[in-house]
């Protein structure tokens, strides 16, 4: 014997003599520990009473990302990525120069002005004061507001001045529509409420433009609105489906679980146990100061499906002792003993598989990775020591325990033993076959998978949505488009960069260049407006539309260099060039990106950098790249975390390999499945992947670790992994059938991306547990496992340790193997 196997013995000895007083102190203070849970539970009940929404628009950005360092360094300079967006549109006769539009335009106008959180210095509309025209005339310039301070709608040569000044401003397709038929009201918000000084209340401003809408739309006026707090508000809406989806999964999987276990009281059990985690994480995020946000609103339904998972299992180990005579309270040890370390385990890879979400550095991941780890942490309490108790109390119905046993004595279900073939050499080698097939397919339609949204309007809602069919209305009737990517052009070393050519020649250059850029729709830059007024200081002439090459001549664009037109700082420190996209799809993002960089460092003008990002579009580039960078290390991490759990578990390599190649192959097909349905990997999906691994390696685990006691106690491979899916497997495959249920019911909801989580979730539990089932038992028949662990299994005994960790009880051979199997 050598020495890692005397190593392996103690190890084995020391946590099965663990293991045994941890069950023995359970039963002996189960009254006191009952109380206590208890009481806990109606604390934390009435604290998730005070659980309230928590959204936020920085929290859906990566911070530390260098893009997002250099937008907040000039956030108060150049606002404008968190914009709301008011569109009234004139459906009757004749253009929106008439009474009734324009006093709905005007009265809409001050709505918005008095929403709390509103920037007011940054609303634009034809009636705020900071929209103007200049005009040359033979006097020389001549300029005011667009719509006179004494503008009455009722008088028609007021409504004519209006619309010649609207003319004159260069608004049409930006605050007036292309077609003379809408108006545009555009306000910036702050993340923290100027009038309170509290955070922003994002719902409460949704439901406010939700009353402008209502109180302006008639059979003449449609309102259309976008923005972020608008799909907020949209996406809370949509979060009263998740509740009623919630109660749908629990519902099909209370009336599976009873159609599975034929006992009232076993199901009750499960479900109660199942829902205690929720209940204890809700309770908690408040007393932790945290509140939940809509992408972290799906993590309680993981948590009660995983509880269910867990429960069943269980259950199912108690039931399988009270079959061989057992009582209640012994039963209910024996479970204990058997699942604490599989179980454990298991659900610490969970823990693990949360926590390495927390990789991404976006507040809004990271703390659904929190809450997640959380609620899976609090299960192996509710679980491991809450349900242990609760069966030790339970009588199992007469006739479902007579059942039980009848099935037992005949030896159990047949239906498992046929999945023994699969522990042979040669029918594993088509197992094999099968799966290196499938991942040639998944590897090669992995290779399409994208990067960021697909698709225009908002990812997080259904194409037909109102607030997408408002989105595609406002992009159609307005030049500037929703979509703009900001490039900040830092200057040093200049009284006024703006009056020096190299300096402008510079801007000018980058802009021609990049309106040449697939997926540009168009640039607007200090240059260019530049170049309008010194045109107009020549009489209109277009020929004269150039940059002078002194600072004399550049001079006559000085109405262009006004930092009140949010274009540039004072002394034009730094100047902004806005990028309109024709869409912020994660392709066209990226290109527009690399162009940027490449075109930045092809330009050596002496002091002088070009800085990404502002504007949305600049937030969603830092996210897509925050979520590439992730991605690799996010599964690195996920995958050597079970790694070292199941080498420290299992204590063998065969066992890792058995457990984690069935789980790198479903991850690759997931995401040849998101490439196929057209679902790019954001922040809302690149979770789903890590969830799916760390849920599904719950089987594996179980399985192997029934396999690994079995053939320790001298079955072959084949008839050990029988045995290890008569007494695993039943349950194994319920939790994933109920969970692909569950999940699946997702597709039918309002959010898209609760539609894209559950159908990517369905398909990893439901196809991880097929790993589980033809892949592991492949693995472990070419890999050796049934001689290893035989091996293993002997110097356990010669070192005077039981032969597995759990606690075998002495009973016939089919009672040990019997089970609810049907």
């Amino acid at each position: 014997m050598n020495a890692s196997s005397h190593s392996s013995s103690r190890s084995s000895s020391r946590l099965a003599r663990f293991v045994e007083c941890c069950a023995d102190a359970i039963m002996r203070h189960r009254r006191i520990l009952l109380t206590l849970c208890l009481a806990l539970t109606v604390a934390l009940g009435w604290s998730a009473t005070r659980l309230r929404l928590d959204p936020g628009f920085n929290k859906m950005i990566p911070m530390q990302h260098p893009y997002m360092q250099v937008f907040n360094r000039y956030a108060s300079a150049f606002p404008g990525a968190n914009t709301i967006l008011v569109s009234l549109r004139w459906k009757g006769h004749g253009d929106i120069y008439n009474q009734a539009f324009m006093d709905d335009l005007r009265h809409a106008t001050d709505d918005v002005f008095f929403i709390p959180g509103v920037n007011r210095s940054r609303v634009f509309s034809l009636f705020t004061p900071n929209v103007r025209y200049t005009e040359v005339t033979e006097a020389g310039f001549r300029g005011d507001v667009v719509v006179p301070g004494q503008f009455s709608s009722a008088n028609p040569n007021d409504l004519a001045t209006v619309r010649r000044n609207v003319a004159r401003s260069g608004q049409i397709g930006r605050l007036v529509g292309n077609d003379l038929h809408s108006a545009l009201i555009r306000a910036e918000l702050r993340e923290t409420d100027p009038t309170t000084g509290k955070h922003l209340d994002y719902g409460a401003v949704a439901r406010q433009l939700e009353q402008i809408r209502a109180r302006y739309s008639n059979q003449d006026v449609e309102v259309d609105i976008i923005g972020f707090a608008k799909l907020v508000g949209d996406v809370e809406s949509g979060i009263s489906g998740v509740i009623s989806f919630f109660a749908l999964a629990f519902l099909i999987t209370a009336a599976l679980l009873l159609l599975y276990t034929r006992s009232a009281k076993t199901t009750a059990l499960a479900l109660f146990v199942a829902l205690l985690p929720v209940v204890w994480l809700l309770g908690a995020l408040p007393i932790l100061g945290l509140g939940i946000d809509p992408m972290s609103i799906l993590v309680p339904f993981l948590i009660f499906s995983i509880g269910v998972s867990h429960a069943v299992q269980m259950t199912n180990a108690w039931k399988q002792a009270l079959v061989t005579g057992q009582s209640s309270v012994d039963a209910a040890r024996d479970a204990f003993r058997k699942l604490f370390v599989p179980g454990t385990v298991a659900l610490l890879t969970n823990a693990l598989g949360f926590m390495v979400i927390m990789r991404i550095q976006i507040e809004i991941v990271r703390e659904l990775g929190v809450t997640a780890c959380l609620g899976v942490l609090l299960m192996i309490i509710t679980n491991k020591v809450f349900l242990p108790i609760l069966l030790s109390y339970t009588r199992l119905e007469r006739g479902t325990l007579a059942r039980a046993q009848r099935r037992a004595a005949a030896g159990g279900s047949r239906l498992w033993a046929r999945f023994a073939v699969f522990a042979r050499p040669a029918p594993a080698l088509g197992v094999f076959a099968a799966a290196l097939v499938l991942l040639a397919v998944g590897a090669q339609a992995s290779r399409n998978l994208q990067i960021g949204d697909i698709g225009s309007g908002a990812p997080e809602l259904r194409a037909n949505s109102r607030y997408n069919v408002d989105n595609a209305r406002i992009t159609s009737q307005y030049d500037i488009g929703v979509d703009a990517l900001s490039v900040f052009v830092e200057t040093s070393g200049f009284d006024d960069a703006c009056l020096h050519y190299p300096v402008m020649s510079a801007i000018e250059r980058f802009e021609m260049q990049m309106r040449g850029v697939a997926g540009v729709q168009s640039v607007v830059s200090v240059p260019s407006l530049a170049k309008i007024s010194i045109a107009a200081f020549n009489e209109g002439n277009p020929r004269w539309g150039a940059l002078p090459r002194s600072t004399e001549g550049l001079t006559q664009g000085a109405n262009a260099f006004d930092p009140d037109n949010g274009m540039n700082t004072e002394n034009c420190q730094v100047i902004q060039v806005l990028i309109y996209t024709t869409n912020h799809e994660g392709k066209t993002i990226a290109h527009i990106v690399d162009e940027i960089k490449r075109l930045a460092a092809q330009d050596h003008t002496p002091n002088v950098a070009f800085r990404l990002a502002g504007g949305n579009v600049g937030v969603m580039a830092a996210t897509n790249e925050a979520v590439a960078e992730a991605e690799v290390a996010m599964l690195l991490s996920i995958f050597g975390a079970i790694a070292l759990l199941c080498i420290v578990t299992f204590r063998s390599w065969r066992a890792v390999l058995c457990i984690v190649v069935p789980l790198t192959v479903v991850s690759i097909l997931c995401n040849a499945v998101m490439a196929w349905l057209g679902i790019g990997l954001k922040v809302a999906t690149l979770p789903v992947i890590t969830l799916g691994v760390g849920v599904g390696v719950d089987y594996g685990i179980y399985l192997y670790e029934r396999l690994q006691h079995e053939v320790r106690g001298g079955a072959s491979l084949p008839a050990a992994f029988a045995a290890a899916m008569r007494q695993r497997g039943t349950a194994a495959l319920f939790t994933a059938v109920t969970m692909f249920i569950g999940v699946g019911t997702w597709a039918f909801s309002a959010l898209k991306f609760q539609v894209d989580m559950g159908v990517l979730l369905a398909f990893m539990f439901l196809v991880n547990l097929f790993g589980a089932v033809f892949l592991l038992p492949a693995l472990a028949a070419w890999l050796g496992v049934e001689r290893a662990e035989r091996r293993a299994g002997v110097a356990t005994a010669a070192g005077g340790a039981p032969a597995a960790v759990t606690v075998k009880t002495v009973q016939p051979a089919a009672l040990e193997h019997g089970n609810s199997a049907r």
